[in-house]
């Protein structure tokens, strides 16, 4: 957690630019391995999860809440006693997945500056839960009023933890066969192309403190028209 808001903060002064600018973090963050689960419990230590999934979970929760603290969405206080299960705090614009050939996080910063001299600029929101059409169309709806065209749509995704979308049962949970973060990422996926018009989505399972359960954090990344200069005063219009 602390290594994440550290390259985080850093990133964004090296950008030049302030928190409030910044639309999305991205980080692919490392997981216990068997190979690393076994060695640890050789050498007497006892890893904080004994299940390669559950820290991914782990992983990804703490890397979420590094970028919070990282853009003063909380303090590390209140972060550690989340990252303890005490009290819920999340980023509507945390992005964190785990990948077992890492050792460290890798992290992407997304943000807009008055600097910049391309067209992209970046919308971020919050899925309530995986059907939440609204808040999706409320992101593209303010493209359109902007004279935008979308690019690209980042997504986080999860089985809602309390067994129900909207008060009906749904099944991710106790599916033996395909994991819950699986069924989630079609899930969403599939929402997202289908108002899209098109599958160029990134969806991440797995949204610990990443938007709120069962929903989780949403990015759009759209492109505005190209400005055309004008021919200065002194240029022959001919």
């Amino acid at each position: 957690m602390d290594a994440v808001t550290e390259t985080v903060a850093k990133l964004v002064a090296e950008l030049g630019v302030s928190t409030d600018d910044v639309g999305f973090v991205l980080v692919k963050c490392p997981l216990l391995t068997s190979d690393k689960i076994a060695a640890l419990r050789a050498s007497g230590e006892e890893p904080v999860a004994g299940d390669t999934y559950e820290s991914m979970g782990r992983s990804r929760a703490a890397s979420a809440l590094g970028i919070a603290v990282a853009l003063g969405e909380c303090d590390r206080a209140t972060a550690l006693a989340a990252l303890d299960g005490e009290g819920e705090v999340s980023s509507t614009r945390a992005s964190a997945s785990a990948g077992a050939e890492l050792e460290d996080c890798h992290i992407l910063v997304v943000a807009e500056s008055t600097g910049a001299a391309n067209p992209l600029r970046v919308l971020h929101g919050e899925m309530a839960d995986a059907i939440d059409i609204a808040a999706v169309t409320a992101l593209l709806d303010e493209v359109d009023r902007r004279g935008g065209r979308v690019r690209q749509i980042f997504a986080k995704a999860e089985a809602d933890p309390s067994g129900s979308v909207r008060g009906l049962r749904h099944t991710m949970l106790t599916d033996s066969d395909v994991h819950s973060t699986r069924h989630a990422r079609a899930a969403v996926g599939g929402l997202l192309a289908a108002l899209k018009g098109d599958t160029a989505v990134y969806v991440s399972g797995g949204a610990e403190h990443q938007g709120r359960p069962g929903g989780g954090s949403i990015t759009v990344i759209y492109e505005l028209p190209a400005i055309r200069e004008l021919p200065g005063r002194n240029e022959d219009p001919a």
